[in-house]
């Protein structure tokens, strides 16, 4: 099994990396937001059973194939993250040793040719008695670590442009991603008919959506829903509301309100208070966000609705200030409502990622006519989607995430989309 990690400053620029140094069978094992775009780690002949034998013991947590794969991407990172501070380490030492002259330099470390990983071979026999034992210290980690790295990597294969490539990038255009997504998912398929492309861009789309194992109404803890006005942020906390006041019983569930800004901001969160009989605290001048925290630790679940400011918006940037700075272990999702173009997602997740985003909530499922657009959206943002809602009944409309069942919704809903344009053009 081979592993390798992209970086790149968008999902799709990674994803056409994948596609030309990896090939089509490559698996997408993890993918998340880094400083400055998008990391993905992937694997060829991947094997479940090889991979919980290298994980050993540790393999044990991984109660499914999901999980599975992200220890084993969180193992090369660690992996890779060591070579690189072996690199460094031995760059600092030829610096070093740079200063006392060429000729020592070329007697002690002589240059040596580098890897596939952009290292030196430093496990060849000593050449010179001068060798430190810093350096020989450092051979031996380094031949240990590249032992553990099992990846080799050829020439990558220029991608060809082939009729059903440009059929199946239109039929994911038609989907609802984006030129550029749509382009690049194309492009793994190198050959076969199109249905067979189109399944597997489908599975790989799965595959890059990530969601949230855990649902907040066992897991508890503190939840704060951002997102611009009308995007669904209160109703949705209703619906979580009721559901956990279902399960659980109204006693160890808590509301707040951060909403300080608009006139009667808080009436519909204080209707679904009483409805419940929860407590509905309001963060104002006399009252700050950790202040009521405290004083609602003993809640199992609490759930902060926030005012749907834009960064022109007065109080903007003092609101996700005090979500983010906040000694709680507040827990951030934005809420995108599925009928926003791309544009207007892309813009809301640039105005509300200061508030150390953990993942999103999609809402509006049902008026959307494409899904793909909000699919497109959480993979390039790599933003976990935790739940989703598909209309306003409390709380039957609101779903816990998963992204299998996701893209097949979008599936059936581009099939429905095409049944009506068939039904209009036919009227």
């Amino acid at each position: 099994m081979k592993v390798k990690r992209f970086f790149a400053q968008s999902m799709a620029e990674a994803l056409k990396q994948v596609s030309e140094q990896m090939g089509p069978d490559a698996v997408i094992l993890s993918n998340r937001r880094v400083d400055g775009g998008v990391e993905i780690v992937t694997a060829l002949d991947y094997d479940e059973n090889m991979a919980r034998q290298k994980l050993g013991d540790q393999a044990r947590e991984a109660t499914n194939g999901s999980r599975l794969a992200e220890m084993q991407a969180d193992q090369h990172r660690l992996l890779q993250d060591e070579l690189s501070r072996s690199r460094d380490r031995i760059r600092e030492v030829r610096e070093k040793r740079a200063g006392v002259g060429a000729s020592y330099m070329d007697a002690v470390i002589p240059e040596e040719p580098e890897d596939d990983h952009g290292f030196a071979d430093l496990t060849s026999p000593v050449k010179s008695e001068g060798y430190s034992d810093e350096l020989a210290q450092m051979r031996a980690e380094i031949s240990s670590l590249r032992d553990m790295m099992s990846a080799r990597h050829g020439e990558p294969e220029k991608p060809v442009n082939t009729a059903v490539q440009q059929r199946l990038a239109e039929r994911l255009q038609e989907f609802g991603l984006g030129a550029e997504l749509a382009t690049s998912l194309s492009h793994r398929h190198k050959a076969g008919r199109l249905e067979d492309g189109w399944k597997q861009s489908l599975k790989m789309l799965a595959t890059g959506v990530r969601t949230s194992r855990q649902e907040w109404l066992d897991e508890g803890g503190v939840y704060a829903l951002v997102g611009p006005t009308g995007s669904g942020k209160t109703t949705t906390i209703g619906k979580l509301a009721a559901r956990y006041v279902l399960r659980h019983g109204a006693d160890s569930l808590a509301l707040v309100t951060t909403d300080r800004y608009r006139v009667a901001a808080h009436e519909q969160l204080f209707v679904f208070g009483r409805i419940l009989n929860v407590p509905v605290r309001v963060v104002d001048e006399s009252h700050s966000l950790d202040d009521i925290l405290d004083e609602l630790s003993d809640r199992h679940l609490v759930l902060i609705d926030t005012a749907g400011l834009t960064s022109s918006d007065r109080g903007y940037q003092e609101q996700l200030a005090e979500l983010a700075r906040s000694h709680h272990n507040i827990r951030t999702h934005l809420v995108v409502s599925a009928t926003s173009q791309p544009r207007i997602m892309k813009s809301v997740w640039h105005c509300y990622k200061m508030a150390n985003l953990a993942g999103c909530v999609m809402t509006k499922i049902d008026e959307a006519l494409t899904l793909g657009e909000s699919l497109g959206f959480v993979m390039e943002t790599a933003l976990p989607v935790a739940y989703y809602t598909d209309g306003q009944k409390i709380p039957e409309d609101l779903h816990h995430a998963e992204a299998v069942p996701l893209v097949r919704l979008a599936v059936e809903r581009l099939k429905t989309f095409k049944q009506q344009q068939s039904v209009a053009e036919g009227a």
